[in-house]
């Protein structure tokens, strides 16, 4: 009798255990079929799966809806950007030549600020009930952090560095296809916050990222610095960088003016990107000039050459020049590059040949802006409006053609594109009596999903009637592109004999053109009205 009592149980207990067994193994397989379903919608479904099976990610046996899932995607995003950053930092670089060195301390950079703002990311939609990040934020600082790999991948490739371009040795791969479906996922809910919020279009106001106390500073000629710097030793610096340094050990990142004075400042200022709410206020863009001449052929790279690099947030410049002088023989010269999201330049100059604006990333608006260049003057990744500012091409190299864009996004969900509004599109005063010499072009396409559009603006008659160009002697992008033209006008302006390219547009209405104003582009309606720059939110 006993006996069969612990033959009973012993049944009993292996049943129970292949029922648990045969449990687990449905409930695995379900987990299976609801990370796959998930996974598939995504541009790259492989290493969504992978990842997303790892027992580190499993915290959802089901998921349930799209947050959760977003959640999940931006957690692996950070700690494969993380794991990328620290191979970054632990690779060897001695037996490097210099230029290399530079494209290791672009891309350490470059990394430090993908992880940042992949946090700042997770950080705002965790408390997206306060408010703190919208999915448009989102879509931006994703776009961001994407843009950041991709270029420090674009110098790596360039340079032969395998450390940072190897997938087996690199993870930089992976972490760009997680973005990538992030930024996709997170697609759906920029989508409903469009079409479910609406915002006023006030003309000839500022966004409203823009408080009412930098309002008053942009308009105001008389405005209270809090740090000067002035050449001859008058005011606290001698140096731009030296003010912007002395700023940055502020407890609290409130606003900070810099007033500097009237002279001509011959060095490179950075302004870091946790350096927030920086103002650069000078004396006039004849008057108060940040000069520098790195440039690609001195062993820079196109990042690092630049004059003048900001990626504090909310940085203002106001009646100030920034000048690269390599001159027109020595390729690539930023004179301006810029990641500071809800930025204004306002009545700034920029000036050099080519490369002149690198408009990296986040969301930018310039506004009576003077840009001077030859080729690709204009060019990144950014989400870019400029309004009621001069584009003047210059005179180039011999055999060389101006591009006046070269818009850099690679992912059809990156919300970024450059926009012209009001502007004027005319010759420099060096090309203007051999206009007819050299070809014009409104732009090129530099990556697979380049988005540009003119809107109510003079083209002048330097502008080649094609309108744009093609990248070489190919035909990349032309049918992934979005390039627009939209109401323009002047003797350049003819739509007739342009490109017949796919993703080119002649824009007819204002439904077609209103996603390129300060309010869709910018969601300006959120950022500027408060600042007092003036600006039209809408067409």
């Amino acid at each position: 009798m006993m006996n069969m009592r612990k033959i009973f149980l012993t049944l009993l207990l292996l049943s129970s255990i292949f029922t648990i067994a045969a449990s687990r193994k449905r409930s695995s397989s379900h987990q299976k079929s609801n990370v796959d379903w998930w996974c598939n919608r995504t541009p790259h479904p492989a290493p969504c799966k992978y990842y997303m099976r790892q027992s580190h990610y499993n915290h959802y046996h089901r998921f349930k809806h799209r947050t959760e899932f977003r959640s999940v995607l931006l957690n692996v995003a950070l700690d494969k950007a993380l794991f990328m950053q620290k191979q970054a930092h632990s690779l060897p670089i001695q037996n490097t030549t210099i230029k290399q060195k530079t494209v290791f301390g672009d891309c350490l950079k470059l990394y430090d600020n993908t992880v940042f703002h992949l946090n700042r990311t997770i950080q705002g939609l965790k408390y997206h009930q306060t408010r703190n990040c919208t999915a448009f934020d989102a879509q931006t600082w994703l776009s961001t952090a994407l843009t950041n790999i991709e270029t420090c991948k674009k110098w790596a490739n360039a340079m032969k560095i395998s450390a940072l371009t190897d997938p087996s040795s690199c993870p930089s791969i992976n972490v760009s296809e997680i973005i990538s479906n992030t930024l996709a996922v997170n697609s759906v809910f920029l989508k409903y916050q469009r079409d479910h919020l609406t915002e006023d279009y006030t003309e000839d106001a500022f966004p409203s990222w823009f408080s009412v106390t930098d309002r008053r500073l942009l308009q105001d000629s008389g405005v209270k610095a809090n740090l000067v710097v002035a050449k001859d030793g008058s005011g606290h610096f001698r140096s731009v960088q030296a003010a912007i340094d002395a700023a940055a050990k502020r407890r609290l990142k409130t606003r900070f003016v810099i007033h500097v004075k009237r002279g001509v400042y011959r060095e490179n200022i950075e302004v870091d990107k946790t350096n927030d709410n920086i103002m650069l206020v000078g004396d006039g863009t004849r008057n108060t000039i940040i000069a520098s001449g790195r440039s690609v052929q001195q062993g820079y790279t196109t990042y690092s050459s630049a004059t003048a690099g900001i990626d504090g947030l909310h940085f203002i410049a106001r009646d100030i020049t920034f000048m690269n002088t390599a001159g027109p023989l020595k390729g690539q010269a930023v004179a301006l590059r810029s990641a500071s999201d809800l930025s204004v330049f306002y009545r700034c100059s920029i000036i050099g040949y080519q490369d002149t604006l690198m408009a990296h990333a986040q969301r930018q608006f310039y506004r009576a802006c003077y840009i001077y260049g030859t080729v690709d003057f204009i060019f990144g990744n950014a989400a870019v409006v400029f309004q009621n500012c001069v584009i003047l091409a210059r005179k180039p190299n011999n055999g060389q053609a101006n591009m006046i864009t070269a818009q850099g996004r690679g992912d059809p969900f990156q919300n970024t594109g450059i926009s012209f509004h009001n502007c004027q599109i005319r010759a420099a005063p060096d090309l203007k009596p051999l206009v007819n010499q050299y070809k014009t072009f409104l732009g090129r396409p530099w990556q697979q999903y380049s988005r540009v559009v003119v809107m109510k603006s003079y083209i002048d008659s330097l502008v080649s009637p094609t309108g744009w160009s093609p990248w070489g002697n190919t035909n990349f992008a032309q049918s992934t592109l979005f390039y627009g033209e939209y109401k323009n006008f002047g003797p350049g302006s003819s739509t007739k004999n342009r490109v017949r390219w796919p993703g080119y547009h002649v824009l007819t209405s204002p439904a077609q053109a209103s996603p390129f104003t300060v309010n869709s582009l910018l969601a300006g309606g959120t950022w500027l009205p408060a600042t007092g720059v003036p600006f039209t939110s809408g067409l």
